[in-house]
């Protein structure tokens, strides 16, 4: 069962891991847990937020739950595998006999993935029901995720090449899930519109390029460009833009040591002082103190 929820005026808070603001708690870019061992220490209920560089994959193996991304509200009774892009305002409630996991992945190590694999299941929110008959997807999914959080606890070589392995895998199936869901709905073209403007977006984000360039590469028109991203992306297409440079700035004063001249440089702003009224307007932080707060 589906619901469409109203946006809420109340600030979203930002956390690396839900509750926590400090810095990312493990030294790689792979963060999996139980959903018992984190709900349960909330009242098996995680309230809204969102995560500026995390995607993340929950499974819901059995039990109950309600699972609010954006504004789609998902009761689940089976098992269901939900995806979370970076950016996306979410909320979970469990029943406290809930089993299952959350995968989290770093944002650069999800793109990386999603490149190696020409995938762009992880950046839009999902959620798949998964079937649990004998020799079923769940059960191949039980399996996948209870060797991901395995090899996870463990500190044995080449752990980050097989944990980047299992969920390579994992990728590759939620893929093929995704395209065969897509092919039984039949050809959505406000969707291909949605998906070919993200693809030309990732090439061209540092040009600052107006709506009506990528429009008229996509033979529409500006207006229906903004409508569609508005009705499948749940905001505007110039916001789309702001928010994939904003995503790059965090980036950039997280993962490296750039300058905030040389992050405003690299993203194409002429005035560093533009930039960070820019990254302040988005962020609620200038980026030296975003940098200072990661």
């Amino acid at each position: 069962m589906v619901a469409v929820l109203k946006h809420t005026e109340n600030p979203v808070p930002v956390f690396k891991l839900y509750g926590e603001t400090g810095a990312w708690p493990m030294p790689d870019l792979i963060h999996c847990e139980s959903i018992p061992e984190r709900s349960r220490l909330h009242h098996w209920q995680i309230k809204p937020h969102r995560h500026s560089d995390l995607v993340q994959l929950l499974y819901v193996q059995s039990g109950q739950a309600q699972l609010q991304v954006e504004d789609v509200l998902t009761e689940v009774r089976s098992s269901s595998l939900q995806v979370v892009p970076a950016l996306c305002v979410h909320g979970f409630r469990f029943s406290d006999d809930v089993q299952g996991y959350i995968l989290s992945l770093a944002q650069p190590l999800a793109e990386q993935l999603g490149a190696t694999l020409d995938s762009q299941v992880l950046r839009t929110p999902a959620c798949f029901s998964i079937e649990r008959s004998i020799g079923s997807e769940g059960r191949y999914l039980d399996a996948l995720f209870e060797s991901i959080a395995a090899e996870y606890d463990q500190q044995q070589s080449g752990r980050d090449l097989m944990l980047q392995s299992l969920i390579s895998v994992l990728l590759v199936s939620l893929s093929r899930r995704a395209e065969a869901q897509s092919q039984a709905q039949g050809p959505d073209r406000g969707r291909e519109h949605v998906d070919a403007f993200t693809r030309l977006l990732e090439s061209h984000y540092r040009q600052h390029l107006p709506i009506e360039h990528y429009a008229n590469a996509l033979s529409i028109s500006a207006a229906h460009l903004n409508a569609l991203c508005r009705r499948l992306a749940g905001q505007s297409a110039l916001q789309m833009i702001n928010q994939r440079l904003l995503l790059e700035a965090k980036r950039c004063l997280v993962y490296s040591a750039m300058t905030v001249n040389q992050v405003s440089d690299s993203l194409g702003f002429s005035d560093p002082a533009y930039f960070s009224r820019f990254f302040k307007r988005g962020t609620g932080l200038s980026p030296k103190g975003f940098r200072i707060q990661r």
